[in-house]
């Protein structure tokens, strides 16, 4: 088909680089291409430049397109130096060496309360300031080095258009929203906590609107701001005031669009901006759908028959909890802790009640980022899942009596890079709103709430918490 426009949209999340092509007009998929990241916590950035030009070349090309916009991984920490070149690699949202770093910080500035007001988000390790925190305690000489620091997503946008000048840099407010010195409410960065927890002041990216231009690459497509990769699958969702995303994916997200700033001191709610000029308060934890892998892995069962052997075992499993922290965890903000196992008996010993207490464990996580969400004033109409996880049976007929919501599970589609497809085409029509693309759903569950599962997995997860801490067992 000739005579339409094309317009491009990235994900370069933690594992690959997805870019999709779609008509500016309606939406629809033409055509898409993908390309891995390297394994890590610390990537060189450009890995990412590489795997964007290989998937887009996958993709088919660029030659034809019109505009393009980058979703990206929130909170990455790039340095460049005065020339523009990479100080050292970049640490990624889940590296956790600077949790010692974000406690100093909270407790420096004055405490949890003055950090909600500031940006609406305690820090934890993932936050960008964290990691600015731990370079100059640890690598001081690349601190020395660093003259302006940028996101991935702000990373990427910059070598699109050329890499010309750290002033050049440009950013959003979506991803701006998540480094820790910058305001959601204020709309500005705060150079004054920065500096407190870095010692230099340097060059920050320009904050772009919503929908404006962030320029031109070298060869003439138009460039939008991009955004970071929750408010970039929001905005492909079409998400609206009421919805709550949770994603199951490499880490487990519960979002939800929401018309005004939020701040909550207790650290569990970050309190972002979202791509559209509304906000996207956001919980995020470490351990999602790699539990259902590892545990499908132990069983020694593809995920087809790991959702079979849940769905055979009863809500509850006869009493077997899983704390899912395989990986520390984010929310709640355990950078130590591990997994639990608990309740083993000769009834709840199987095979079955394992799977389904993997995905019992998983999503009574999410469930109570979801009554953290509630708290600060997120009233849910409905859940919309999506991710990896989502698409598992055992995960879509669970939910709905964990969360005690509406579940939709929208069709299997790239959000992140549709979300950033469709900014590219609202930055091109110059309009006021963006185009209305609305995903297809695959299924819709009522709420169907078995309270008793949630119950179990508090009980468990507060032994957790107590094991986890020295202090309190001491005491």
């Amino acid at each position: 088909m000739t005579g339409r426009t094309l317009v491009a949209g990235v994900d370069s999340s933690t594992q690959s680089c997805k870019v999709v092509i779609r008509d500016a007009e309606s939406g629809e998929l033409v055509r898409h291409g993908s390309a891995a990241h390297p394994d890590g916590t610390e990537v060189d950035p450009a890995a990412w430049w590489h795997a964007l030009t290989e998937a887009a070349a996958e993709a088919g090309g660029l030659d034809d397109v019109a505009a393009i916009s980058v979703g990206g991984q929130q909170h990455g920490m790039v340095c460049l130096d005065v020339a523009g070149q990479v100080v050292r690699p970049a640490l990624l949202w889940n590296d956790t060496r600077s949790a010692a770093a974000a406690r100093d910080l909270v407790a420096e500035l004055g405490g949890p309360d003055a950090w909600a007001d500031a940006v609406g988000s305690v820090p934890v390790a993932s936050f960008t300031v964290t990691k600015l925190r731990w370079l100059a305690e640890h690598e001081p000489e690349h601190a020395a080095r660093t003259a302006a620091v940028c996101l991935p997503h702000d990373y990427l946008t910059w070598r699109l258009r050329g890499g010309n000048g750290l002033d050049s840099l440009t950013t959003d407010r979506g991803d701006a929203s998540g480094t820790g010195y910058w305001s959601p409410a204020r709309g500005e960065y705060l150079p004054d906590v920065l500096d407190r927890a870095f010692g230099a002041s340097p060059l920050l990216p320009r904050v772009l609107g919503p929908h404006e231009s962030a320029g031109r690459t070298p060869r003439g497509l138009l460039v939008g701001p991009g955004t970071g990769d929750n408010a970039a699958a929001a905005l492909g969702l079409g998400a609206s005031e009421g919805d709550v995303i949770v994603s199951i994916g490499t880490s487990g997200v519960v979002c939800a669009v929401a018309p005004a700033a939020t701040a909550d001191s207790t650290g569990l709610v970050a309190g972002f901006a979202d791509a559209t000029g509304a906000f996207l308060p956001l919980i995020a934890t470490l351990n999602a759908a790699r539990v259902l892998d590892a545990t499908a892995g132990l069983l020694a069962v593809d995920h087809a028959t790991f959702a079979d052997l849940a769905l055979a075992a009863p809500p509850g499993c006869d009493g077997l909890v899983l704390v899912p922290y395989l990986e520390c965890e984010r929310t709640p903000n355990r950078p130590d802790a591990t997994g639990a196992l608990h309740g083993l008996t000769g009834t709840s010993l199987q095979r079955t009640h394992l799977a389904r207490a993997a995905v019992e464990g998983v999503l009574c996580g999410l469930a109570d980022g979801l009554d953290a969400l509630k708290a600060v004033g997120v009233r849910p109409r409905r859940v919309l899942l999506i991710g990896g996880g989502a698409r598992s049976a055992a995960v879509q007929h669970v939910a709905p009596t964990v969360f005690d919501v509406p579940v939709t599970v929208p069709a299997t589609s790239e959000y992140v890079a549709d979300g950033a497809a469709r900014q590219a085409a609202w930055v091109l029509s110059g309009l006021a709103d963006p185009p209305e693309w609305g995903p297809h759903v695959d299924a819709h569950f009522d709420a169907t709430p078995i309270e008793s599962v949630r119950r179990q997995y508090a009980a468990v997860n507060d032994m957790t918490a107590i094991r986890a801490n020295p202090v309190q067992e001491r005491a």
